[in-house]
């Protein structure tokens, strides 16, 4: 009987993992070991392996994958998200660069005034970013100001 060569090189265990257990690193040229579900290894060294079946969608005809949402929302290619959370950011900006200024407007009951150029600045932003057409047709701009700028009192 011939002796089995492993193709692995043991590699010390960093700090903290429990001691009984060897930690293994790839040894590097030399055939890759057949996996050990009985799969040979082609010849770039990956395994044949069966294929999965697509993911099957709630209500979808059996064999459609189901559409997934994106994993990063900043890649979701929705308008209406993309205006959303172009003005939450703009009018965000203004509360976290002048929070004082904010709250001290919110209780004087002069934040339409103290904040106007601001407000202008940012709604010009987001017209140059989403169209004007676009713009008018929602009240994603004026929802992010009245949820955020007023904290939720309709003002705007």
């Amino acid at each position: 009987m011939r002796p089995t060569v492993s193709n692995t090189t043991p590699v010390p265990a960093p700090r903290g993992a429990a001691p009984d257990l060897p930690t293994f690193a790839p040894r590097t040229g030399g055939a890759v070991p057949a996996p050990s579900g009985g799969g040979r290894p082609s010849a770039t060294g990956s395994a044949n392996l069966p294929a999965v079946a697509p993911v099957v969608g709630a209500g979808a005809a059996p064999g459609t994958p189901a559409r997934r949402a994106p994993i990063n929302p900043f890649l979701a290619n929705d308008p209406n998200q993309k205006a959303k959370r172009l003005a939450r950011a703009l009018v965000s900006d203004m509360v976290a660069y002048q929070p004082q200024k904010r709250d001290e407007a919110l209780r004087q009951g002069t934040l339409k005034q103290v904040f106007r150029e601001e407000i202008k600045k940012s709604y010009e932003e987001y017209l140059d970013q989403v169209g004007k057409e676009f713009a008018e047709g929602t009240t994603h701009f004026q929802d992010a100001l009245n949820e955020i700028l007023s904290g939720g009192q309709k003002l705007f």
